[in-house]
Order: C-alpha cells, then sequence, then structure tokens
C-alpha cells in the first residue's frame, strides 16, 4: 500500500525541532540558528488536520540575536512545552544563557506565553546548544542536555532535581524515561540511571499554567549542595552490530523507551565502514536496534539488558528517532534526505519515503493519536504522512504465521500418511 503524504513549504524557515500540544497541534521550531543570516529565529503553532492541511495558528518570533529552537518536547494535557533556545552571545558571555525555557499556548489567542527558564550549560559555552529535550512519561520531570552536560529538572518549573552531570567521553546524543530508570545515550555508550524517589521534592507535581516568566539562574555549579545525585547503575557499551562491515566505527544516535512497555528498548546507531582505498568517502550506514530490558533487581547479577534483535535501517546515518504512542511503530529520518517506519515488534520495514525531504532529515514526530507523522528539515519544510490503518494489524506479521501454520499442517498430515 502506498503511503499518503504532504509536503508543506514553510518559505525562510529552516526546521530543527517540533512536538505535538494536542492531537491536532503541533509546535515547530526554526530559524536561520545564531548565524547573521538574516532569516529569523521563530516558534509557530499550527494545526494539523487528518487530512494532511497545516494551518498557522500564530507566530512567536525570538529575540535578536537568540538562536533557533533545536529541541521540542510537549506536554498535551496541559498545552505546554519545554524547548532549547540559547540566548544572544552577549548574554551567554555573562553567564545569562537561558536555554531552557518553558512555554504554554492561551486558549483565548493561541498565543505563546513565556513560563519559566533555565540555564543548563556552561558559562562561556558559546558553540554548546541544548540537543536534547525529553520529559517523563508522567510529565513531571524533563532531561536537557548539551553535548556533555545533563540536567534533570522538575516540570514545569525547572527546578533541578539532582545534580547535573558532566560527562567526560563522547557526546550526549538521547534521552529517555521508563518509571523507575533514565537512559543517557551518549555517542559511546548508554548511561542507565536510576530515578530519585520520590521523583519530586519541592516541584510541581502537574503542569499548571502561570502568569508571567519566571527565571531560574541557571548554570550548573550554582545548584544546592542539597540536591541528590542521579545513581548511575549500569553503563552498556556499544555492541557487537549484526550485518554491519568489519572494523566499522559505531556510535549510538538516539534511544527510546518502548511507551507502554518499559522492558523494550530502542537505539539507533551509526556505523562507519573504514575507507576503501579507491573510495572518495568511507560507506555509512544505520542500524536499530532493540533491546531487552530487566533493571528492577537491587543488584548486578538481578538486572540485565542485551540486544533482542537488529535491522538495517538506511544506508544514510540516522539522525532522528521516534516511537508512536501506541508502541506498534517506529519512525526514523537520515541523512539520505529519507523517511521510514519500521513495525516495532519485528523492526520489519511498513513504509518508506526515499526523498521526503531535501537536505537531511532534523526531526520526526508521532501524532498522539498514531495517525500521522510529521517530519521536518532545514529545506524549509515539514512532511505530513498519513499512517496507514492497515499497520495496525501488522499483516505481514500475520501473513507469515498463517503460511507457517499451513506448512506444519501439511507436513503433519505428510507424515499420517
Amino acid at each position: 500500500m502506498r503511503a499518503q503524504h504532504t509536503a508543506h513549504p514553510l518559505p525562510a524557515f529552516p526546521v530543527y525541532s517540533c512536538a505535538f500540544v494536542a492531537s491536532d497541534q503541533i509546535v515547530v521550531g526554526g530559524g536561520g540558528g545564531a548565524a547573521r543570516s538574516g532569516i529569523k529565529n521563530k516558534l509557530r503553532l499550527f494545526n494539523v488536520s487528518q487530512d494532511r492541511q497545516l494551518k498557522m495558528l500564530c507566530e512567536h518570533e525570538l529575540e535578536k540575536g537568540e538562536d533557533a529552537p533545536m529541541s521540542i518536547a510537549a506536554h498535551p494535557e496541559s498545552r505546554s512545552f519545554a524547548c532549547g533556545i540559547n540566548s544572544s552571545e552577549q548574554h551567554s558571555e555573562k553567564g545569562d544563557n537561558e536555554n531552557c525555557r518553558v512555554f504554554s499556548i492561551s486558549d483565548s489567542e493561541n498565543a505563546l506565553v513565556k513560563e519559566a527558564t533555565r540555564g543548563t550549560l556552561p558559562t562561556g559555552a558559546l558553540e554548546d546548544y541544548q540537543r536534547v529535550t525529553v520529559l517523563s512519561p508522567d510529565g513531571k520531570l524533563l532531561a536537557v542536555a548539551g553535548e556533555r552536560d545533563f540536567s534533570l529538572l522538575a516540570y514545569p518549573s525547572l527546578s533541578p532535581v539532582v545534580q547535573p552531570i558532566q560527562i567526560t567521553k563522547g557526546e550526549i546524543y538521547d534521552a529517555t524515561f521508563s518509571s523507575s530508570h533514565l537512559v543517557l545515550a551518549t555517542s559511546l555508550n548508554l548511561l542507565v540511571y536510576a530515578l530519585p524517589e520520590p521523583p519530586l521534592e519541592g516541584g510541581e507535581q502537574t503542569p499548571k499554567k502561570k502568569k508571567g516568566k519566571q527565571k531560574g539562574k541557571g548554570n550548573p555549579s550554582q545548584t544546592s549542595s542539597q540536591t541528590p545525585e542521579l545513581r548511575l547503575v549500569e553503563t552498556i557499551d556499544i555492541p557487537l552490530v549484526p550485518g554491519a562491515p568489519a572494523q566499522s566505527n559505531v556510535t549510538f544516535r538516539a534511544a527510546r523507551f518502548h511507551p507502554s512497555n518499559y522492558n523494550t528498548l530502542y537505539t539507533a546507531v551509526n556505523t562507519v565502514a573504514p575507507r576503501a582505498k579507491k573510495a572518495k568517502m568511507a560507506k555509512t550506514q544505520a542500524y536499530i536496534l532493540k533491546w531487552r530490558v530487566s533493571l528492577q533487581g537491587e543488584n548486578d547479577s538481578a538486572r540485565s539488558i542485551f540486544v533482542e534483535r537488529a535491522r538495517q535501517a538506511g544506508e544514510g546515518g540516522l539522525t532522528c528517532l521516534d516511537v508512536s504512542p501506541n508502541g506498534k511503530f517506529l519512525a526514523f529520518g537520515s541523512s539520505d534526505y529519507s523517511l521510514g517506519i519500521l513495525d516495532s515488534t519485528t523492526l520489519s520495514p511498513l513504509l518508506s519515503i526515499l526523498k521526503a525531504h531535501e537536505f537531511p532529515i532534523t526531526t520526526v514526530r508521532f501524532s498522539p493519536t498514531s495517525t500521522l507523522l510529521v517530519s521536518g528539515g532545514v529545506d524549509n519544510s515539514i512532511r505530513i504522512v498519513t499512517v496507514p490503518d492497515k499497520f495496525a494489524g501488522q499483516p505481514w506479521t500475520l501473513i507469515i504465521l498463517i503460511i507457517l501454520a499451513l506448512l506444519v499442517a501439511v507436513v503433519a498430515i505428510l507424515l499420517q500418511r
């Protein structure tokens, strides 16, 4: 079945991030970035219909000198979201980079209202930015990270929950929550942390809209000494990837827990094969790994995490990954401009759009109903894909099972004769 999808050009608006704030509304972040390109950095709120039509509801232009919104995580129940936006270079040099920000959406005017801000990046790190913004399943915790600095904050107040972490090797690319643990995906390994209990002390239990913005002065060094430390319980090195060329350079790129089964974890890895003598460029391939996870034990012997299944996802490097809220599908964007959907159980390919964008895809997101998939890129466009109904039945898996059952029955009859 050919997927139905529609491209929407957004003139002079390179897209870097997006998130659904309601089943039919999506906030998109983009712009020219910190460079003086003349393209303004903005947040835009769109209505997305089931027939893939797009209508802009409002636009929030950022202050002069501020960076583009590079990552977004939304809380649809409260129609609020957190995003990473660097302050101007002048503010960053003074240690006033309010890179983590919370916005709410005014119901009366569909306007974006800034609610809280906090700085989590090191003072003077002008090239760093908030590349990771992830909410916990209950919407009470927010994970944010730059290249090497990670913070766990209460949402929506942005007050620190634990002491910030600075990794010494590799780069941070992603984070994902289960009900009891946090997995930080770096380029070199997976760092598994136990979430603090109780999860929030002094933080707000449910997102509430407040009037006016609230600032949290935000260098990691300013965090209270009474804030507990996040406990590292496991470090998972990059495994042997089945099918990857020998002696490949392998890096983690993304990680996502299954939304309803925390015993299942998905990671994306990119492999770069050694460059052949006659080849101008090294060959890059992407793989999706499905892990079986057990983290509830108090001792090392009771915990386990291992790769259960692997699937090649493309010839180019994978740039972004998402899991549908119903847990049935994985979506990924690639540096070769392709967009794909896999069956989350078997990792079998269900859909592929070979040239979804003109440049590498920067963001992919399923709608809360799992019926739409939105991708964005720096080619000034987003693409809306209708997730076909027949995916829900996993038809190819069912057909294969039926064929196997028939073969077993035929063999049994022949043996009886």
